[in-house]
Formats: C-alpha cells, sequence, structure tokens
C-alpha cells in the first residue's frame, strides 16, 4: 500500500509557481479522479493477484471455455477494484491542496481503508482475503481480532504503510529518523511471529472425514457407484489407521462429513440409512453435508425447496436438526436478480438454485453447542461470530473447497477460517471434501490436518467453551467507528475548502 499512498500523495505537478527544489518540479495531490484512477488499477493487479483461481474454478468445474472464463475473472476484477478506486480517490480528497506530506490524509488513511473493507463485506458480499488476515501467523498481535475482528488488523497494517509513506515524503533531512521509526515498528510488531503461546486444553476428539469425492456429472451417480461410496467412507470412519480399535485414538465426540459434490440428500433413505449407520456404530453425534429438501412431495400448492445442509444425527441414528446454510454463493448457488442475469444460468454447469436459510442457531448435539456453518460462510466475520453470540460452544466448518481446483485458494480460504476462531475465541473444526481438514485452535493455531487429495479420517482435538470474546459480543463495531470517522474527516475538508474557496 505504500506505493499507492505515495501516488497519491505526490501525483502531478503544482499548477502555481512550478517551484521546483533539489528533485525536480514540485508534486501535489491527486484530484478525486486521479486518485481513483491510480487506486483503481492498483485494485485491478490486487485482485488478478489473489482471486486468479476463478479462472480455473470456472473454466474447469464451470464449463466455461478458456476465453469466457478469463472474461469472467476480468469483470470480477474490474467490479472490485472499484473500492481500491475509492480509497485512492477519498484519500485525494482528504490531502491538503498544496502539499504531499498531508498529515489530514495520512490520519486518515488507515479509516477510510476499513470503511471500504466494511462496505465490501456488506455491500459487495465479496471480504475475499480482508487485509488482516495476513496477521493470523502473528499470535500475540493477531489477539487484537477478539477486540476489534479482522478490521483492527487491517488497520494496523495500513497505520505501518502509512508511517512508510510518511517518512518517504518529507524532505531527505528528515527522512533517515522516520524511516528508522517505521522500521522500528514494523519489527516490534512482526516479532510477535517468533512467539509461541502454550498448547491450548483440549479434552475431546472429532472424527473429521476427508471424502476425496471428484466432481461428477449426475448420470454418473449410479446407484452401484453411490452405494459403494457410501461404504467405502462408512469404513473410513469407523476403521481408520490407528483407530480405537487400535487404542491409539479416543473414541469420538463427533464425527463430521464435509460438503461435498455428492448427491447426498436428506430425503434419500440408501443416504439415511448410511448416515444413522455410521451414528450408532460410532456411538456418537454426526453432522453430515447434505442437501436439505422441504416439500419433497411437489405438490402443486408447494414447490420443492433445496438447501445447502448440515444435517444432526444423534448416537441411536435419529435425524434431529440441520442447519441450512444462509450466505449463498452467488453464480454459484443461486443467480442474484434473476430477471436481469437470467442469462447467467446457462453460463456454468454447476449453477445451482438453492433456498436460503433462516437461522444461525447452534446444533444440540448432547451437551455440545455446534456452531455449524458451510464454506463461502467462513469468510464473513459478523456473521459467523452470530454462531457464538447464540451460544455455540465449537465451530464446525463443513467445506467443498475441491472447486478452487490446484490453485492457492485453498490455503487463502484457511486463514480466514483460522481468523474466525481467532476472533470468536473457539475451537474450529474445519471438515473439507479435499482438503485442508484441520483442528484450528482459539489462537488460530492448526493443531492437525490431513494431507490435501487422500481420503482419510483426522481424529481432531477439541474443548468447548462458554466464554465470549468482546468482539463475538458487540460485532463489527470498530469498523463502523472507522467509517463514521471517515465520513466525518471527508466532510469536514469539504467545510473547509468550501470556507477557503478552494476547488
Amino acid at each position: 500500500m505504500v506505493p499507492l499512498v505515495i501516488a497519491v500523495l505526490h501525483a502531478r505537478p503544482a499548477e502555481t509557481l512550478q517551484l521546483s527544489d533539489s528533485s525536480g518540479v514540485r508534486l501535489i495531490p491527486a484530484n478525486f479522479g486521479q486518485g481513483f484512477l491510480l487506486g483503481y488499477v492498483a485494485g485491478l493487479i490486487w485482485y488478478a493477484g489473489t482471486c486468479y483461481w476463478i479462472f480455473d474454478t470456472m473454466h474447469q468445474y464451470g464449463g466455461l471455455n478458456r476465453p469466457a472464463a478469463l472474461g469472467v475473472l476480468f469483470l470480477f476484477c474490474l467490479y472490485l477494484a472499484i473500492y481500491h478506486g475509492l480509497f485512492g480517490g477519498l484519500l485525494a480528497l482528504a490531502a491538503d491542496r498544496g502539499s504531499p506530506l498531508s498529515r489530514r490524509a495520512l490520519v486518515s488513511a488507515p479509516f477510510l481503508w476499513v470503511a471500504l473493507e466494511l462496505a465490501r463485506t456488506r455491500v459487495t458480499g465479496f471480504p475475499w482475503q480482508l487485509l488482516g488476515t495476513a496477521q493470523v501467523d502473528n499470535i500475540p498481535l493477531a489477539r487484537i481480532a477478539s477486540i476489534t475482528g479482522v478490521y483492527g488488523l487491517s488497520f494496523e497494517i495500513m497505520l505501518v504503510n502509512t508511517a512508510f509513506a510518511a517518512a518517504l515524503l518529507v524532505r531527505k533531512e528528515k527522512r533517515t529518523a522516520l524511516l528508522a521509526a517505521a522500521i522500528g515498528a514494523t519489527v516490534a510488531l512482526q516479532a510477535g511471529r517468533l512467539v509461541s503461546a502454550p498448547p491450548a486444553p483440549s479434552d475431546r476428539v472429532a472424527y473429521l472425514v476427508q471424502q476425496n469425492i471428484p466432481v461428477l456429472e449426475n448420470s454418473e451417480w449410479t446407484k452401484e457407484y453411490f452405494q459403494t461410496t457410501l461404504r467405502q467412507l462408512e469404513e473410513t470412519t469407523l476403521n481408520p489407521p490407528g483407530g480405537p480399535k487400535s487404542g491409539a485414538v479416543a473414541a469420538p465426540k463427533l464425527v463430521v462429513w464435509p460438503e461435498s459434490p455428492a448427491p447426498f440428500y436428506t430425503s434419500d433413505p440408501l443416504f439415511r440409512d448410511a448416515i444413522s449407520d455410521v451414528a450408532r456404530k460410532a456411538k456418537s453425534w454426526v453432522v453430515t453435508g447434505s442437501l436439505g429438501i422441504r416439500n419433497a412431495s411437489q405438490s402443486p400448492a408447494q414447490a420443492t425447496e433445496v438447501y445447502n445442509s448440515a444435517a444432526l444425527v444423534s448416537p441411536d441414528g435419529t435425524w434431529t436438526e440441520r442447519y441450512d446454510k444462509i450466505h449463498l454463493v452467488p453464480f454459484g448457488e443461486f443467480v442474484p436478480f434473476r430477471s436481469l442475469f437470467s442469462f447467467a444460468a446457462g453460463l456454468t454447469q454447476q449453477v445451482g438454485d438453492f433456498n436460503r436459510g433462516t437461522s444461525r442457531l447452534p446444533l444440540r448435539a448432547g451437551d455440545q453447542k455446534l456452531g455449524t456453518f458451510i464454506c463461502y460462510e467462513s469468510v464473513f466475520p459478523d456473521e459467523v461470530r452470530q454462531f457464538a453470540r447464540n451460544g455455540a460452544q465449537v465451530l464446525v466448518n463443513l467445506s467443498n473447497d475441491g472447486w478452487y481446483g490446484d490453485s492457492g485458494a485453498y490455503a487463502q480460504h484457511l486463514n480466514q477460517s483460522r481468523m474466525r476462531a481467532i476472533e470468536t475465541g473457539r475451537w474450529l473444526l474445519l471438515d473439507t471434501n479435499t482438503g485442508v481438514t484441520a483442528s484450528v485452535d482459539p489462537y488460530g493455531r492448526v493443531v492437525t490436518s490431513l494431507p490435501r487429495k487422500v481420503r482419510s479420517m483426522l481424529p481432531a482435538p477439541y474443548a468447548l467453551t462458554d466464554v465470549t470474546t468482546f468482539y463475538t459480543r458487540h460485532g463489527d463495531w470498530f469498523a463502523y467507528v472507522c467509517a463514521i470517522i471517515s465520513l466525518m474527516a471527508l466532510l469536514m475538508r469539504f467545510l473547509n475548502r468550501v470556507k477557503t474557496g478552494q476547488e
């Protein structure tokens, strides 16, 4: 972010006097349009570099040819880059017209950035890779997220970046001291990566099954293949290498099957019987990814509703509760504004037509309250923390990261899920179809995990907690404070320009 801040605040020649110093023509901050353009270009580079996996997803699994998939990625970058553009434009508005070293703009920069991250989360609904996620491995610093959410870490990163920008914008005689101070602050903050917190206590074990089920056409799911897959998954769940029969692993308090591309319908007797059998044999509660069905009779009065669901089955094989995914993936699980984008349903082979769930209450599995959410929902800080606020004692994230292919998106997704554990102060059981399947402690550390693209079972340690963090209780308060401060700073700058007759 340092180059962007410097570019915005040092963008154009002064329009009057054209004073020169040892570095040439004196430069002053950009106007709004120039700042927006600088930020927009930076945004295009940012999203093309971090979300390149969209191309592979749309080409490999969406059925689009390479030019079309590349076009989707390009349009995506054009859209999301607007937020970087707004950051550049608003930073330019906040700047003093006569000097590139605008204290007002430099002070405003971290607040503006967080305010726009909040807008990206709440308005656009795509908070992928919020800046603060980069600090997930910095245990002491990341604890800030338990108070402010990930936005507090984004603020800290921008604060350090603006300190470096200020050091590079001052006169040469002052630059060395400011650079030394900025570098010292960075080293001090990043030294936390060398700190190891004590192990988080755990007194329970969950069996997390990594199914490694391939993406197949519906016609390929024959009855024989379906039954064979269920038998293999049951065997993997109940008889893993080094499992309970060998005395190496404790009996599970919970068994989890992930979200997967298999046609596991909750109304299908074959699937229901298989899961009930697993629960009885394991003598454990089971949470399984599934396709939830309502109104399966297809009566003329009510159409059948399909949900992306997590079903809960008791140790006696009874199907008890179900969580239906609330935050669906646009153009993946539904087509937004269908009348406007009706053509989009035919762009890919895998666009679903799911209904939204309505409740974020935890699933009650005996003495455990499970905050269960599905895949993409893990990137939304406020939505996940609502499970903890509603009483969830452990987080359970079911996901199918196979859609990312061999890109690095699975690792990005993992880090964002880890941040949710830090914010809520809870253990996280992350069960994915192709990996990474892992147990994450309240410090955001991966305690144990499975290698990707294998069918296996992970004995995952965890514990229950009823303690709630400040962020769990109060949500995105810090981000909203940053938004209010940003608006006030811009308003004061506008009033000052009106008063002094500036443009």
